[in-house]
């Protein structure tokens, strides 16, 4: 059941795919998608990551644990712009289309790099919880799946909207979905259950800072180089509140 649980997470990641796929994937409807991201990240960030990882490494000193964040905190970051200099340009500078389908590839390569790390670690928590409660397995899922259907329209509809084949951006999202299952199976093949709280600590700050990077350095030009502000704002703001419905759940 955990392993299934696991698997299901990914079929969310698709939904997200699908939803741009029933669309035109208009310039509208891909910076919605940016946008909505955007607020999805940011309450994932300050409402689920930071809280999950301080309580994952707390020691009883406060000082020592926002250090051991801070500390992973920045290696994500610095990780992934390590990262970025392998990525092919793509640099935004609003000229030609050409140059705008690049930049939108790029958000959609790095969003799924940091996407991929953070699902595996969901993954595991996930079966973890399964096996030793199942009401509250099944519960976390819809919330942990609720909120990875932007993060899949996001990385669908930059890929999409720069490649046009979606048989291609298709594949993209079944190796996306696939990594929670991964993260299960880990747990299932190793018995790593006894390291869960190490690999925990160590995920949650490095996904954090390289959402903090994609946040900063990949979104946050699109936002504020946008020309439809309403829909930006409205995008924002439904991230803001699809995440304070799934932490609810």
């Amino acid at each position: 059941m955990g392993l299934l649980l696991t698997l299901v997470l990914g079929i969310f990641i698709i939904l997200g795919a699908v939803i741009v796929f029933l669309t035109k994937n208009n310039d509208k409807f891909v910076q919605f998608s940016i946008s909505l991201a955007f607020g999805v990240m940011i309450m994932l960030i300050f409402f689920d990551l930071l809280p999950e990882a301080y309580e994952v490494v707390d020691h009883g000193n406060v000082i020592y644990n926002i250090i051991y964040i801070l500390i992973g905190t920045a290696i994500g970051f610095l990780l992934l712009k390590v990262l970025d200099h392998f990525i092919p340009d793509h640099d935004d500078d609003h000229t030609t289309k050409k140059d705008d389908d690049k930049n939108l590839k790029h958000i959609g390569l790095v969003s799924s790099i940091a996407l991929v790390i953070h699902n595996i670690v969901e993954g595991m928590a996930i079966y973890l919880l399964v096996t030793s409660d199942l009401k509250a397995g099944l519960m976390a899922c819809i919330g942990v799946g609720l909120h990875n259907i932007p993060l899949g329209m996001v990385i669908a509809s930059t890929f999409y909207k720069s490649n046009q084949n979606k048989k291609h951006t298709m594949f993209i999202i079944l190796g996306v979905s696939l990594s929670t299952f991964l993260g299960g199976l880990f747990i299932y093949l190793f018995h790593l259950s006894n390291i869960m709280e190490l690999l925990e600590s160590i995920s949650l700050t490095l996904t954090t800072g390289m959402l903090t990077y994609i946040l900063t350095q990949e979104l946050l030009p699109k936002i504020i180089h946008s020309k439809e502000k309403k829909i930006t704002v409205g995008g924002v703001l439904i991230g803001f509140l699809l995440l304070l419905v799934t932490l609810f759940i």
